[in-house]
């Protein structure tokens, strides 16, 4: 005992006589992931012509041949565990396939499944469905046409997984499914995402590239106008989205909800959402907004999704603009969301991205090959039909010589050849005769037996050149198209809404306009208040040595200019700037603008559409009328430099809307009132201007007023006719008056 312990413990210790070996990177990917990768490529996550996956296909072809195409609806359960049979996937997964094709769950336009109990909804993140035990199924209608004629040799059959039974490789679907029922899957490396379209409008367009190759992308357009979803909803048309889609496969565009504005009540009624988002999202985006102040309007939110459908409703403010609010909901949850289209499907095991045109090209090259396909199926059975009735006839001319043949047969397995050898038959006409009951040898039978050869010969003639004939199939194809439309079509849910009548959304859209004041201090602080705030205390608090330099009523869209020391404007827009109480000291404008430290703000002004003219003074007597739509800008530039001639120090900056006097003062107690229409106005932000007040004894140009602010009476003593002007001194009680005004 003690010695087996040792030699097993000998064999532990043993070296390994094959210790790993290294192994290059792209052998293992080459080796081990990429059939991986193929198998889910090509058989899981991408579909096929037909419009389907494999787990759709097995699913739908274990239901056909459960009988349920035209019996009574059965337990999913049932079709869950005898699917099980092709798809080695969990019962889970299998049913999970089931709901999304059944018309309780509203996923597909055409549903291939007619279900009863619940399925949950495709707007629904939550309504979950009902365990497969309590639900019932079977094959909707239009299975018929998905089914068309399997049984005639139409698409190739292959084992399934453990080679027990057969399985189809394609369903011989009669209608481009692959376009009319939504289709995503992601696979390793590619992924593919199917929009649907109308059934109307593909088997329209799919009628016209069969009767006319030729013709064109933009005509086809005009025939499949735009996709179609299950969810309704309105789809913003843009041509140049649509032609990339159908050339090319690959493009998106944007579904917005319908929504209905109950006046009465005071709310908003959403009833139909675009596909790819659910209820769910879109209130807990809604909430969330209303939470944090971004939307004001909305005061309550109820989900009435009932037996009718889907009703989102909305309780608004009764003074609440319908259409802005709308549309900053577009802009901020998915009432409004984008489809991105992605047609990568397999052809002949190969993934291929294709436009609509692309695939409906592949899918009657399918189609023509299963007419084909069938059509020699046909002849096949119909020619051995033939042939065993073209025995019988021989037989019939002499029924009583096959008669005596028979009866003086003495081995049962001599009747065959005794009867091959009376009349010239091969062994499978003479097995047919023989085994015609005695009953059926009557005049009635040997007539009716005989016309039918005349019409297997016609019809296998007319299956024969219809085999032969690409343009006798296309015409089947057609006529089999037709007869769908007419038992299947439907209108679009979808409404089309061209992208002209949509207002663009901006950023400027969601930003709420209100009324407010600026007030800018001498110290460079900045404050934005509104005037509802100003209406409960309109004290501003500044620092102790500082003062309110500036003060102007506008409101939270507008945008603002600041003209700097350094020859700059700075732009920005008054919603930029935060809010302030007005018991606060304001942000340094240094910091808001970015500005150096010896830099600082002499004017602020603000605007809407750059209406106007900016009149800059000069301390050497020059005063410059500038037209402030030379500051607008197409690009959002937030810095202008050279705003403003720099040759001399301003002493005064003011916006004129019109020409009016102002009072120009010098540093040595003199005046002179001018017009500022006798300055032209310039484009050129850098000009110097026009000399208004001249020099004298070194004196400079100290200020510029206007006949209000100035407190001067005897306009005439100062007025001059022309300029520039020396001015004249003023009067003892205009400087009274004037340090008045200023002491104010």
């Amino acid at each position: 005992m003690a010695k087996d312990k040792k030699q097993n413990k000998h064999d532990i210790e043993a070296p390994i006589d094959n210790p790993a070996v290294d192994q290059k990177i792209t052998s293992t990917l080459e080796n081990n992931y990429m059939p991986y990768a193929m198998s889910v490529i090509i058989s899981r996550a991408i579909p096929e012509i037909d419009g389907f996956k494999p787990s759709h296909r097995k699913l739908l072809y274990t239901m056909y041949k459960m009988g349920l195409l035209t019996g009574s609806k059965t337990k999913s359960a049932n079709v869950v565990g005898q699917t099980m049979k092709l798809n080695p996937h969990g019962d889970m997964a299998i049913y999970e396939t089931l709901v999304r094709l059944t018309r309780g769950n509203e996923a597909l336009l055409h549903p291939v499944i007619d279900s009863k109990g619940n399925f949950g909804k495709q707007y629904s993140r939550d309504m979950r469905y009902a365990a497969s035990r309590y639900t019932e199924v079977k094959l909707d209608k239009i299975c018929e046409e998905i089914f068309s004629n399997i049984d005639k040799d139409t698409v190739d059959f292959m084992d399934n997984y453990d080679g027990s039974m057969k399985e189809p490789m394609l369903l011989p679907v009669t209608f481009p499914n692959v376009l009319i029922n939504p289709n995503q899957g992601i696979a390793v490396g590619m992924a593919s995402n199917f929009c649907s379209f109308n059934l109307n409008e593909i088997c329209e367009a799919t009628i016209a590239i069969l009767e006319n190759h030729n013709v064109t992308t933009e005509e086809l357009m005009q025939i499949v106008k735009a996709p179609d979803f299950s969810t309704g909803g309105q789809l913003i048309y843009r041509e140049k989205e649509m032609l990339d889609i159908f050339e090319t496969g690959r493009g998106g565009f944007k579904v917005r909800a319908k929504y209905e504005h109950n006046k009465k009540e005071s709310t908003i009624e959403i009833s139909e959402i675009p596909y790819s988002t659910t209820s769910e999202a879109i209130m807990d985006t809604i909430a969330e907004l209303v939470k944090t102040g971004r939307i004001k309007d909305i005061v309550d939110m109820r989900d009435e999704t009932d037996l009718n459908g889907l009703k989102i409703t909305l309780d608004i403010r009764r003074s609440a603009e319908v259409e802005p609010l709308m549309n900053k909901l577009f802009k901020l949850t998915s009432l409004e969301d984008t489809f991105s289209c992605n047609f990568n499907l397999l052809i002949n095991a190969r993934p291929k991205v294709l436009g609509v045109r692309g695939i409906i090209n592949e899918w009657i090259i399918f189609r023509m090959g299963c007419v084909r396909r069938q059509a020699n199926f046909d002849i096949k059975k119909m020619s051995e039909k033939l042939h065993l009735l073209q025995g019988l006839q021989k037989i019939l001319l002499d029924i009583d010589k096959a008669i005596r043949i028979v009866r003086e047969t003495e081995e049962d397995s001599l009747v065959v050849p005794n009867l091959m050898t009376g009349f010239a038959i091969d062994e499978l006409q003479a097995e047919y005769v023989a085994e015609i009951k005695l009953r059926n040898l009557n005049k009635q039978y040997i007539l009716n037996r005989l016309s039918e050869i005349e019409s297997l010969i016609k019809a296998i003639e007319d299956l024969r050149l219809l085999a032969e004939s690409n343009s006798r199939i296309k015409r089947e194809i057609i006529k089999q198209l037709r007869a769908i439309i007419k038992k299947f079509g439907r209108e679009r849910l979808t409404e089309i809404i061209s992208s002209d009548d949509i207002e663009h959304i901006t950023h400027e859209h969601l930003i709420e306009d209100y009324n407010l004041r600026l007030f800018m201090t001498d110290h460079g602080y900045i404050k934005k208040i509104p005037l509802v705030s100003l209406r409960a205390n309109p004290e501003q608090k500044t620092k102790d040595d500082d003062f309110i330099a500036q003060e102007i009523e506008s409101h939270n869209k507008s945008e603002v200019l600041f003209f700097s020391t350094k020859q700059i404007c700075y732009k920005m827009r008054i919603y930029d700037l935060p809010e302030h109480k007005p018991s606060g000291l304001g942000d340094y404008l240094n910091n808001v603008l970015g500005m150096e430290a010896d830099e600082r703000v002499v004017f602020m002004h603000t605007t809407d559409d750059y209406s106007g003219q900016m009149l800059f003074c000069f301390e050497n007597g020059k005063v410059a009328k500038v037209e402030l739509a030379s500051y607008a800008t197409k690009t959002n530039r937030k810095k202008l430099i050279n705003a403003f001639n720099g040759n001399s120090p301003t002493c005064q900056i003011v916006h004129l809307t019109a020409d009016t006097e102002l009072v120009a003062f010098s540093s040595i107690n003199k005046a002179l009132l001018f017009n500022t229409a006798q300055i032209n106005s310039k484009t050129s932000k850098s000009t110097q201007g026009v000399q208004v007040l001249k020099s004298k004894k070194g004196s400079f140009m100290s200020a510029v007023q206007t006949v209000e602010e100035s407190g001067i009476t005897n306009l005439s003593y100062y007025r001059v006719k022309s300029i520039p002007g020396t001015g004249s001194y003023l009067r003892d009680a205009d400087i009274e008056d004037k340090q008045i005004t200023l002491e104010l």
